[in-house]
């Protein structure tokens, strides 16, 4: 996804920023898995998450 090309759906804003936070994803059925980071891109104008990717998917099957 092309933050350039994003307009946030609540404010119509344009100006977004990407983050991650502490806690990876993890399959249910795995717990001991260490699972994937999570990277949100945030509308800067609202706070409106727009986006939400998984690093690397391939560890979700690990």
């Amino acid at each position: 996804m092309n933050k350039s090309e994003l307009n946030c759906h609540s404010c119509g804003g344009n100006s977004f920023v990407q983050a991650m936070d502490y806690i990876n994803l993890r399959p249910v059925d795995k717990k001991m898995s260490i699972g994937s980071e999570r990277i949100y891109t945030v509308c800067l104008e609202c706070g409106e998450v727009v986006s939400i990717k998984v690093k690397n998917p391939e560890k979700l099957l690990k």
